[in-house]
């Protein structure tokens, strides 16, 4: 009989199977370390990425946040400012009206003083009024002759000009009868006195 052994030559099948898969694996677990490194690179760029952003974004948020801070203390001071001048502008006004109407006092002490100076007899008055340097006249006289001689006593004053007669009609009551007159005329401030100038005096020595 002839015997035929079959089973080395299978075990050499197997080792030289065997060894293949043997490097490939090693190539394999190389190239995974590889990609595992390059994976854990790419987390950490990632993460330095991601924390660098998220540093920038709340340093903007903070720069966000004080330039609202400034805005409102800008706004703050904008209507503080604007109150301020609103009560500077009020404060001028009446500032100015109390000048206007203590000049209006003193010139009416001075037009009421004129006015009864020039005043004849049987003349009164019974309405005055003064405006920008304009008076009218309102009142009542026994005749238009009284009111003529009114007329001409204001115009030869040195604080009256422009003296008009604006109207005169007779009125009756049941004792009298009288004219009722209205003028207008310019009142002129006087002049205040001139300051004298102060005498100075040498002292003699002895």
């Amino acid at each position: 009989m002839i015997r035929i052994n079959l089973l080395k030559p299978e075990k050499k099948e197997l080792k030289e199977v065997s060894a293949v898969p043997v490097e490939e694996v090693k190539k394999a677990k190389k190239q995974l370390s590889i990609q595992q490194l390059a994976i854990l690179g790419l987390i950490v760029i990632l993460a330095l990425y991601f924390i660098t952003q998220r540093n920038a974004l709340k340093k903007e948020s903070n720069l966000l946040r004080i330039a609202k801070e400034e805005k409102s203390k800008l706004q703050n001071v904008s209507a503080k400012l604007k109150k301020l001048r609103k009560q500077k502008e009020t404060f001028e006004r009446k500032i100015n009206l109390i000048n206007e109407l203590r000049d209006h006092q003193s010139a009416a002490v001075n037009i009421m003083d004129e006015l009864s100076k020039s005043l004849p007899e049987w003349v009164w008055l019974t309405e005055i009024t003064y405006r920008s340097k304009r008076v009218q006249l309102k009142g009542r006289a026994l005749s238009n002759n009284l009111i003529a001689d009114y007329i001409a006593n204001l115009e030869a004053s040195p604080h009256f000009e422009n003296v008009n007669l604006i109207s005169s009609s007779q009125k009756a009551t049941r004792s009298n009868q009288f004219m009722e007159y209205s003028l207008t005329a310019n009142f002129i401030l006087p002049k205040p006195p001139a300051s004298t100038p102060e005498k100075t005096t040498k002292k003699v020595k002895k």
